[in-house]
C-alpha cells in the first residue's frame, strides 16, 4: 500500500480487524459487515462504508486500513445482494433504509461513541446522500469522492444513452463483489467483444453475451431514456443538498464521468448554507483513487478529522481547490465557478475560429455522418482506461469531424467555469447528434480534449435549427504559441450509440440511415474567461503541482 503511494501521512494506530459481522436490515436481510478499528484504549469516531463493489481488494486497504490507523473505526460494510450479503440488488433503491438500519446497528455497539461521519467514491456516494435523506443526529461529516446522486444522469444526459458508461457500471456491479478474479476476466471479456456489443442491431439486451447472462436492472437503465419516466421516480437525490445541514466535502476530477454532477452538488449545498468545500483534480473517475489518491486521501482526512475530532489543522484556508490544466498548477479559489466574463468565439471558412461574430447565418461547413463507420470516441469522462486527455490529431483527420482553430495565441488565456456551445444546425432527415468538444493546439500540433458533451437535434430536414450543449466545466490555461480548436462531429461511438438518423431509439433501431449535417454561421463557443490574479489573497494564489 505505502509503495503504492509514497506520500500519505504516517500511520498513528495498529490496526484490528473483525471480518463477517451481520447487520440486520430492516427486513432482516443479513448485511455483511467487517469492522476495522484502532488498536489502542480511548474513544474514536465511526466511519460508515457501504459498498456494492465487495469489501477486499482495493476498499479493505484503502478504506479500512488506512483510516482506521489514522484514529476511525471503519465499518465496511457489502450492500443487499452483493458481497455475501441477503436480499437481491436493486440499484438505488435500498439504500436510505439499509443505512439507517445500520446506524441503529452502530448505536448498540459497545465500542461506537456517537459520532459518525462517512466516505466513500462513486456508488459509495450514492449511499452517502441515501442516508443523509433523513440525516441521523450522529452524522457529523460527509466525504463524497467521484460520487453521484442521480443514477439517471449517470446513464443518460440529455436524451443520449452513455453506452460506454453504461457497461462499465453493468461489469463493475455485477462481478466486481465476486472478487478481483472474476471482475478482471469480466472487464477484459466486455473490452474483447465491445465492437460487437455496441454495434448490434438492435442495441437491447446485446450486452448478454459479454456478461454471460442478462442483468435486468442494466436492461432497464439503458430502455429509460426521460429521467420523468416512473421507472427513475425516487432515484434522484439532488434535492437533499437542497437542506442538508452535515458538512460535506466534495472531490472530483475534471474528467470524471461524474464531474458534472459533484458540481451541481456544490452548488446546491452552498445555496444550502451548508458547510462544503471542493477538490478537482487533473483526474479520470479511476485515476483519482490511482495517480490522485494521496491527495484524495489528504483531503478526506483533513475533513474527517476538522468535523469528527474537531482539529481543523488540515483544512486549507479556501473553500475550493482546482487543478488548472495547461499549466499543470493548483490555484484556491474562493468560491466555484468564479466571477467569469462570456468570451465567444466563432467558426469562419477555412476552418479558423475568431472573435469576430459572423454577419449571417450561411451554411458554413458539412460532413456526412454514417453509422455504418461511426465516428470514434477518443479520451474524455468515461469510466474505462481510455478515458482522459487524449492527442486528437487523428480523429480530426477524418471526414466526418469539423474543425475550427485559432490563431497561435499571443496571451495566455485561462478559462475556468462551465463551457458550452450554441450551434446553427440543419441536416437531411432531421435527425441528429452533435458532439463537440474543446482542444488545445501546442506548437507541435498536438490537439488534447478539455471538454466536451453531445446534443440530439430532432427537427425539421433542411430546416436550420439552433442547438445548445453544454460542455461540462474545466480550469485551463491556454498558453502563448498555443491554439484553441472547436471540434465538431456527429458522435463519439461507443462512448454513446450510433445515431440512427431516423429518429428512433438508438437502443431499439434496426434501421441506420447516413445523415449530412451543416454547420451554419451563426454558431458560438463559449468560453468563460478568467482575469486571474486582479484580486489579492487566497483566491489568487497558484501552488505548483506536487
Amino acid at each position: 500500500m505505502r509503495a503504492t503511494w509514497r506520500r500519505l501521512p504516517a500511520g498513528r494506530h495498529k490496526v484490528g480487524w473483525e471480518p463477517g459481522l451481520v447487520v440486520p436490515a430492516a427486513d432482516g436481510s443479513p448485511l455483511i459487515t467487517d469492522h476495522y478499528f484502532p488498536r489502542t484504549e480511548g474513544d474514536f469516531p465511526t466511519l460508515l462504508v457501504r459498498s456494492p463493489y465487495g469489501r477486499g481488494l482495493p476498499w479493505s486497504p484503502m478504506y479500512g486500513l488506512l483510516f482506521a490507523e489514522q484514529g476511525f473505526h471503519v465499518v465496511l460494510q457489502s450492500c443487499r445482494g452483493t458481497g455475501g450479503s441477503g436480499g437481491a440488488f436493486d440499484l438505488w433503491r435500498n439504500e436510505a433504509a439499509d443505512g439507517r438500519a445500520t446506524v441503529s446497528w452502530l448505536r448498540e455497539q459497545p465500542w461506537f461513541n456517537g459520532t459518525l461521519g462517512t466516505v466513500g467514491p462513486s456508488y459509495l456516494g450514492y449511499v452517502q446522500w441515501a442516508l443523509a435523506t433523513d440525516p441521523p443526529p450522529e452524522l457529523k461529516a460527509m466525504v463524497v469522492q467521484v460520487g453521484l446522486h442521480d443514477p439517471h444522469a449517470l446513464f443518460h444526459a440529455h436524451g443520449a444513452l452513455h453506452l460506454e458508461t453504461s457497461l462499465a457500471v453493468g461489469v463493475g456491479m455485477t462481478y466486481q463483489h465476486r472478487g478481483t478474479a472474476p471482475f478482471l476476466r469480466a472487464t477484459l471479456r466486455l473490452q474483447r467483444r465491445l465492437r460487437e456489443v455496441t454495434t448490434a442491431q438492435p442495441l437491447r439486451g446485446a450486452y448478454a453475451s459479454a456478461f454471460r447472462n442478462e442483468v435486468p436492472w442494466l436492461d432497464d437503465v439503458m430502455t429509460h431514456p426521460d429521467a420523468e419516466d416512473a421507472y427513475w421516480h425516487g432515484a434522484s437525490l439532488a434535492e437533499v443538498a437542497e437542506r442538508l445541514a452535515v458538512p460535506t466535502s466534495l472531490i472530483t476530477g475534471w474528467h470524471d464521468a461524474l464531474a458534472d454532477q459533484t458540481l451541481e452538488q456544490y452548488d446546491r449545498l452552498r445555496r444550502a448554507g451548508c458547510e462544503t468545500a471542493l477538490l478537482v483534480g487533473p483526474w479520470t473517475h479511476t485515476s483519482a483513487l490511482q495517480q490522485g489518491w494521496p491527495e484524495v486521501f489528504a483531503e478526506s482526512l483533513a475533513w474527517l478529522r476538522a468535523h469528527l475530532y474537531a482539529d481543523p489543522s488540515g483544512l486549507r484556508p479556501t473553500r475550493v481547490r482546482v487543478h488548472v490544466g495547461g499549466e499543470n498548477a493548483w490555484q484556491n479559489l474562493d468560491d466555484w465557478p468564479p466571477a467569469v466574463t462570456p468570451c465567444r468565439w466563432f467558426p469562419v471558412a477555412r476552418g479558423h475560429l475568431t472573435r469576430q461574430a459572423p454577419t449571417d447565418s450561411a451554411p458554413l461547413a458539412s460532413f456526412r455522418y454514417d453509422p455504418g463507420d461511426p465516428t470514434p470516441s477518443l479520451g474524455g469522462p468515461l469510466l474505462s482506461r481510455t478515458a482522459g486527455p487524449r492527442d486528437n490529431s487523428s480523429l480530426e483527420a477524418r471526414d466526418d469531424v469539423l474543425t475550427f482553430t485559432s490563431a497561435p495565441l499571443t496571451e495566455p488565456v485561462d478559462i475556468l467555469g462551465p463551457v458550452s456551445a450554441r450551434l446553427g444546425i440543419s441536416t437531411d432527415t432531421g435527425h441528429a447528434d452533435v458532439f463537440t468538444r474543446l482542444c488545445d493546439v501546442d506548437a507541435q500540433g498536438r490537439s488534447v480534449n478539455i471538454c466536451d458533451g453531445l446534443g440530439r437535434l430532432n427537427a425539421d430536414a433542411e430546416k436550420p435549427s439552433q442547438l445548445t450543449v453544454p460542455m461540462s466545466s474545466t480550469a485551463h490555461r491556454f498558453a502563448i504559441g498555443h491554439r484553441i480548436r472547436w471540434q465538431i462531429s456527429g458522435g463519439a461511438h461507443p462512448r454513446y450509440p450510433r445515431s440512427p438518423g431516423t429518429g428512433e431509439s438508438p437502443v431499439d433501431a434496426t434501421t441506420f440511415t447516413p445523415v449530412r449535417i451543416t454547420l451554419h454561421a451563426d454558431s458560438t463557443l463559449m468560453l468563460p474567461a478568467h482575469g486571474r490574479g486582479s484580486e489579492p489573497g487566497p483566491a489568487g494564489e497558484r501552488l505548483t503541482a506536487p
